[in-house]
């Protein structure tokens, strides 16, 4: 399985502009500049999308991990936090941090924890991204 994505860039770092694109179509000419990734412009960014992209493959990962145990959750939110410093060998993402709000009938305390650690170590975007990665997982009633 391969998917694909594309971006485009016109005129120098400051100035220039950028569209990004991806095979599915859910992504079409979507507009980034150094505005939108250094500044608070109006747009999308590399980092963002990445975030997105843990936020979804975590959760899959983590109803998986509920499935093996018997579970079904009611409602699985994740947000993803990427921090996006300059160091002295340049822009890096220095962290990623996954904030998970379970709903999960049945599920207790210690079925809950194992499971999102268990996502959060397995998911295919974790295991891509060379960074730390923390969590924190409130499970609710």
């Amino acid at each position: 399985m391969k998917r694909s994505a594309s971006a485009l860039w016109k005129g120098d770092l400051k100035t220039g502009k950028g569209t990004v694109s991806s095979e599915s179509g859910v992504l079409s000419d979507t507009q980034y500049s150094f505005g939108t990734r250094f500044e608070n412009g109006v747009g999308t960014n590399p980092e963002e999308l990445i975030a997105a992209a843990h936020a979804g493959c975590f959760t899959m990962a983590l109803s998986a991990q509920l499935g093996t145990a018997g579970l079904v959750a009611d409602k699985l939110e994740t947000t993803a936090t990427l921090s996006f410093e300059k160091l002295e060998a340049g822009w890096t993402v220095t962290q990623i941090h996954l904030a998970v709000t379970g709903t999960v009938p049945k599920a207790d305390a210690a079925i809950w924890e194992k499971a999102a650690n268990d996502a959060k170590a397995g998911c295919p975007i974790s295991r891509l991204l060379n960074t730390t990665i923390t969590m924190s997982a409130k499970l609710e009633s």
